[in-house]
């Protein structure tokens, strides 16, 4: 089962990687963004120790004004798919063999499906609805944050595997998953959630959501450079910073409290999501134009 796995995600690092570096060649895009690495490497640290990327990314981005809204969707995913890998392989090593194979090869492919319908989706939808979403997304993640430091997240049990209703349950919801995470709203932690209520073995979750978002980044990235034109130095520098974190993280400091972290990334996250929501309810009034993944402006620092 690990072989039937791991060869496709390193063919699927070699796609990324390829696509990545083509296209920074076609864009004279190859230096990166500086502020991207050094972004890239605190996110996926602490991603892979479960806290997640995606929420501070989103705010970071927003923050600093990095990436303009109406991309920061179509940024995410090419940006943090290597690092992804990364996880998935090492979750797939120490803990993927215990996973029931039937779960996971059909979370992993439910969700890569949900993602390539989902970014065509996001292209046709207006500005003032992505950066909604986006601001709900980042609400929810505080939530689970916030939950996850009071204790109060599902515990999970001891289960590697669901029965047949279950197991159907938490594939369609990984479709879904697939399918929201084009508009920034990662699935780590409700997927996390899902399956703990489930029963399941929460440490057993990680090689599923790992892997599904790993398998996955191909096609997004590929869909989302074809679609518009994203900052390929914030791609880059994100993915640069996150690789070699990821390592660190997975292999020298897996048991280091991060509570501390956890309410300083929600009060940061809060503020973005609540910038993001005054410039939907903004935009709602005037802004008629669709999303397109090409920005009227160039990103900060082009």
């Amino acid at each position: 089962m690990l072989t039937a796995l791991l060869v496709p995600l390193a063919l699927a690092a070699l796609v990324t990687l390829y696509a990545l570096i083509r296209a920074a060649v076609r864009r004279h895009m190859l230096a990166p963004n500086p502020e991207a690495v050094v972004l890239g490497a605190i996110t996926n640290f602490f991603d892979t120790l479960g806290i997640g990327s995606f929420a501070p990314t989103m705010a970071w981005f927003k923050f600093r004004k990095l990436v303009p809204d109406r991309l920061i969707p179509c940024t995410l995913l090419p940006a943090h798919g290597l690092p992804a890998m990364m996880q998935s392989a090492i979750y797939l090593v120490l803990l993927g063999v215990l996973v029931d194979p039937i779960l996971l090869f059909g979370c992993v492919i439910a969700f890569a499906l949900g993602v390539l319908i989902g970014a065509p989706l996001v292209a046709r939808t207006k500005v003032w609805v992505v950066q909604l979403i986006v601001a709900f997304a980042l609400a929810i993640a505080a939530t689970f944050y916030a939950l996850g430091n009071l204790g109060l997240m599902p515990a999970g049990g001891t289960a590697a595997s669901l029965p047949p209703l279950l197991m159907i349950v938490a594939i369609a919801a990984n479709f879904l998953f697939g399918i929201l995470i084009n508009f920034g709203v990662g699935h780590y932690a409700p997927s996390l959630v899902l399956l703990s209520l489930m029963g399941m073995d929460p440490r057993l979750c990680f090689p599923i959501m790992a892997t599904a978002g790993a398998l996955a980044a191909p096609g997004a990235m590929l869909r989302h450079i074809a679609i518009g034109e994203i900052d390929l130095r914030i791609v880059i520098g994100v993915t640069l910073g996150g690789v070699p974190a990821v390592l660190a993280a997975a292999f020298l400091v897996q048991s280091m409290p991060v509570e501390l972290l956890r309410w300083l990334v929600i009060v940061v996250v809060l503020y973005a999501a609540a910038v993001m929501l005054r410039a939907s309810l903004l935009g709602r009034r005037g802004a008629a134009e669709p999303l397109t993944c090409a920005p009227d402006e160039a990103p900060a620092g082009a």
